[in-house]
């Protein structure tokens, strides 16, 4: 878990808190990056730098390493867990995965990444989380905590 909050150095009760099922246990905390958009993971992304490529996706060029990827659940080939595999090798991972949409290659893309990971929530993260927001999640009891951003 990282130690200092950098964004809003937040204390006390998180702003809101979801309730999902385990894919991958653990704990991590982390800066969210949220998108709307399915992630291709052959192709998608560049597994070197946890760069999104993907030529028309809303988050091409921005890396998801060490943040808490929220998103809609993947998109294209079993290739999928090849490329992040990597990713976790290559100490690029994403620290977290939240998603909307269990399939085979992404429930296998979580395990190989080894990123604490939670789908069936309560209330759509996509909604309830926003890019910047600090999220906290434990994997294994489904919970994921998050403070909203504070804004300057």
């Amino acid at each position: 878990m990282s130690a200092v909050n950098p964004i809003t150095r937040v204390e006390g009760a998180p702003s809101l808190v979801l309730r999902g099922r385990c894919v991958v246990p653990g704990k991590a905390e982390g800066e969210a990056m949220v998108t709307t958009q399915a992630i291709s993971g052959w192709g998608g992304i560049d597994s070197r730098t946890g760069t999104i490529v993907e030529t028309h996706h809303e988050l091409r060029g921005h890396s998801f390493a060490g943040k808490v990827l929220v998103f809609p659940g993947a998109k294209g080939s079993s290739g999928w867990s090849n490329a992040f595999h990597l990713t976790r090798s290559l100490g690029v991972a994403p620290a977290a995965m939240l998603f909307n949409e269990t399939s085979a290659k992404i429930a296998l893309g979580a395990v190989v990444t080894r990123a604490p990971s939670v789908t069936d929530f309560d209330q759509d993260p996509l909604i309830a989380i926003a890019t910047g927001d600090w999220v906290r999640v434990d994997g294994e009891s489904g919970v994921v905590e998050i403070w909203k951003r504070l804004m300057p």
